[in-house]
């Protein structure tokens, strides 16, 4: 009985295609809607995390200054190199800490040159930022504290200036001073700020300070907590010992800021995550709206079937019969809508994401949630007129023109 029911409802959607069609529309670009918009959010909320976390693992960046309309000059003095060596040695849990300046200079070797961005650190800041060497060796102990001229190279800036010739051993010049290059870094790719982590090139920080900066002083210091340690509380201590060292009396406002990268991913996460779940629930919308379009035009076919509705009943079918006929019919429209909105979802995302350059992030769950409420569309929808169906008076069926 029910496979009989299933033919008359398939038979009776095939009598209009084009009306069929245009109800089943609004189901399919609700579902396509729901699933594009949730699946690009993900694919955005992955490139987000992956970004933050070629930065490295727990870390907080300590500038001197704040920043913000009222907040202290970002101009305060800058630290030293006894600040860094204090928080090595009285912050507990840190796995990495590292003083950096920087600057832009032009880098040469041979006939080429280009301009990078030169980093003066120590070996701590490749592991703070789990950076590995693609060739080569890092900083030794001796060449950080004598300030011997040696420099580590970024990919971008190896491919420019070498191409295919080896790298190792070879010497450049960075501004006025001839480096020899110990090691070159693998390759990081882009910053989430769209910057180039490969156009780069370290050297030892007294190099720097002697060479380049022209002072003893340290711009930021990098520091990296171990796994397990709370990077807040990390961020807590240093803040304590660093208003300790600048002697910032109490209620003071910090002349510093410590910046944890934790708690800006975790924020940045979360804003993305509540960014997709307002579109998912505005494209949800869409799918009621089909539903009304399923009820609507379910309507209008109980309206102009009344008098086959009125032979059925006549000739036996039971009130059960007619109401399981037409909401069918409705959950049929729905589900198929349904299935053609997942795929046309999943090829929008799919085409939307290779443009954004962002990861591919389907959620089976989404795509569950979504056939699964078009199928609940089509028989909340359907019911009424289904209903109305088989609630017909025979006698009031069969006169009707």
């Amino acid at each position: 009985m029910f496979t009989e029911t299933i033919k008359l409802a398939l038979r009776a959607i095939t009598r209009n295609l084009l009306r069929s069609f245009l109800t089943v529309l609004g189901v399919v670009i609700g579902v396509a809607a729901v699933i594009a918009m949730v699946t690009i959010g993900n694919g955005t909320t992955a490139q987000v995390t992956s970004e933050i976390s070629k930065l490295g693992t727990n870390l907080l960046f300590v500038r001197p200054g704040q920043f913000g309309p009222g907040r202290a000059s970002a101009d305060a003095k800058k630290f030293s190199e006894r600040d860094v060596e204090a928080i090595r040695d009285q912050i507990s849990g840190l796995r990495a800490v590292a003083g950096v300046n920087q600057s832009s200079q032009t880098v040469i070797f041979g006939g080429e040159s280009r301009a990078t961005t030169i980093v003066g650190t120590v070996g701590d800041y490749l592991v703070a930022q789990d950076w590995t060497l693609a060739t080569g060796r890092t900083f030794l102990a001796s060449e950080e504290r004598g300030g011997q001229a040696v420099c580590l190279i970024g990919e971008t800036v190896r491919s420019k200036l070498f191409g295919s010739t080896p790298a190792l051993d070879q010497t450049i010049r960075v501004d006025n001073v001839a480096c020899e290059i110990i090691g070159t870094l693998s390759k990081k790719g882009q910053s989430g700020m769209g910057s180039d982590q490969d156009d780069v090139v370290m050297m030892p920080l007294k190099v720097f300070q002697r060479r380049i900066g022209g002072s003893q002083d340290v711009s930021s210091i990098m520091l990296s907590a171990e796994n397990g340690v709370s990077t807040s509380k990390v961020q807590a201590s240093v803040e304590l010992l660093l208003r300790e060292r600048r002697k910032i009396v109490a209620g003071r406002e910090d002349d510093f800021s410590v910046n944890d990268m934790t708690q800006m991913a975790a924020t940045l996460t979360g804003t993305t995550t509540l960014m997709t779940g307002l579109l998912g629930a505005v494209a949800a919308v869409s799918l009621l709206v089909g539903g009304i379009g399923i009820m609507n035009i379910m309507l209008v076919s109980v309206t102009e079937r009344t008098r086959e509705i009125g032979i059925r009943l006549a000739i036996g079918a039971v009130e059960s019969q007619v109401l399981m006929q037409f909401l069918v019919e409705a959950v049929t429209l729905s589900v198929f809508g349904g299935v053609v909105g997942i795929v046309l979802g999943l090829t929008i995302a799919y085409t939307a994401v290779s443009l954004m350059s962002v990861p591919f992030v389907a959620s089976p769950s989404i795509v569950l949630l979504a056939f699964a409420f078009s199928a609940i569309i089509g028989m909340v929808f359907g019911y009424f007129p289904a209903r109305r169906a088989a609630q017909l008076n025979p006698i009031e069926a069969l006169r009707h023109e």
